[in-house]
């Protein structure tokens, strides 16, 4: 595998859903999305694997195991893949990087004449970012049963349009919805390739890495209610102006977490009746919030919440905060996890602080992680990046991985 090969696969993809601004566009459900779908299939037939489509969108294309007679085998499959979808004009690896290497890895045990003793799996799970629905790691939470599916199919995306109705113009069936234990029981192991978010790999001078654990994160929906009037003729001290709470509370969030020692994003508002000539009526916006651990966490939510809610009495405005999504720390399985890293020859083990649906399915299987090198370190943005290079590098090895784990 070198990085000519890994380049003839990907700008098959490359060509899906890019913007204007040289992101992506790669909603679930949407047009984009159905056309990735399109490409796994393709994918998946082009190598005989069993194309699976599971009650909550998952895909999944299946390598049955072949294993020398009188050897035992439990059916259960290593499973390997990421997601296709995108934050609002986000880079070009993160999610699809994993899936494209999980096929091309299956291609490299193939060139060399492997024989899995049990199935490998490449999966694409739906909604990770949450970009259109709001909840991350939707497909894989719904599939382990920690998000209602009721509540999932009334989610909405900023157009007012529902999940159930998303999936129903799709042509796929919303009321399916559920958990789906007998696949989780049936899976030995998950590994998922990803790009690195940060530059650890690039100042260690290793083009791939292995993960220890996800810091704890969340999202949480922050409500800032005042009094719609005038710009232009309300004194200033008689305006009830949401827009000054929530001015301080990106602020609180950024000095909360710069204290405690961990991060608070507002990256997402809205306000009404956004009128360049009136002070709003009401501002809602997201705070993303991660740390180290959840003592960290809960000290910078604690703060954010107390300063808020003390400037919002002074603003004479309303403040409300409700969790949209929390995810505790993730620690993947650490014999899995010292098995890889000598497997590839002591890879370098770092955490990360953004979540992926490798720490939904860490609660139920074994699972691992894997980072490709971003010299950029930048990630959900355009700049994002990595040489061929080092993705085929990523490639051999999850291949390296794949056939330890099922060969």
């Amino acid at each position: 595998m070198d990085g000519a090969d890994f380049r003839r696969l990907w700008d098959e993809l490359a060509n899906i859903g890019p913007a204007d601004t040289g992101g992506y566009l790669r909603f679930s459900w949407s047009d984009a999305d159905l056309a990735c779908r399109d490409w796994f299939r393709a994918q998946a037939a082009a190598r005989d694997l069993r194309l699976e489509t599971d009650r909550n969108g998952n895909l999944y294309a299946r390598w049955d195991a072949s294993p020398p007679p009188g050897e035992p085998n439990d059916g259960r499959a290593v499973l390997t893949g990421s997601h296709f979808d995108s934050v609002p004009h986000g880079g070009a690896y993160d999610g699809p990087l994993g899936i494209v290497s999980a096929f091309l890895a299956v291609d490299r045990l193939r060139a060399e004449g492997a024989e899995p003793k049990r199935p490998i799996v490449v999966a694409a799970f739906t909604e990770e970012e949450g970009g259109r629905f709001g909840v991350p790691c939707l497909g894989s939470r719904l599939m382990a049963g920690v998000v209602d599916p009721e509540r999932a199919r009334r989610l909405t995306d900023p157009g007012g349009t529902t999940l159930a109705e998303a999936m129903r113009a799709a042509g796929a069936d919303p009321d399916l919805l559920g958990p789906d234990p007998d696949r989780l029981a049936g899976t030995a192991a998950f590994v998922e390739l990803h790009i690195e978010q940060g530059r650890h790999l690039d100042e260690e001078d290793a083009p791939v890495g292995v993960a220890s654990a996800i810091w704890p994160h969340g999202r949480w929906r922050l409500d800032f209610t005042g009094e719609a009037d005038h710009a232009g003729t309300t004194r200033l001290p008689d305006r009830r102006d949401p827009m000054l709470t929530f001015a301080f509370a990106v602020l609180a969030a950024r000095k909360e977490a710069r204290l405690a020692g961990g991060l608070a994003t507002v990256g997402r508002v809205e306000a009404e009746p956004n009128a360049t000539n009136a002070i709003a009526a009401r501002v809602t916006a997201w705070l993303d919030a991660r740390a180290p651990d959840e003592a960290v966490l809960d000290e910078i939510l604690r703060g954010f919440e107390s300063k808020v809610s003390e400037r919002a009495g002074r603003d004479g405005t309303g403040f409300a905060i409700a969790p949209e999504s929390e995810t505790p720390i993730v620690e993947f399985d650490g014999a899995l996890r010292d098995r890889i890293a000598a497997l590839l020859g002591g890879a370098p083990v770092l955490p990360t602080g953004a979540g992926h649906d490798a720490g939904v399915l860490a609660a139920h299987v074994p699972t691992a992680m894997l980072f490709v090198r971003n010299p950029t370190g930048v990630s959900h943005a355009p700049r994002e990046s990595a040489t061929d290079e080092d993705c085929a590098a990523g490639v051999e090895a999850l291949a390296a991985v794949l056939r330890d784990l099922a060969c």
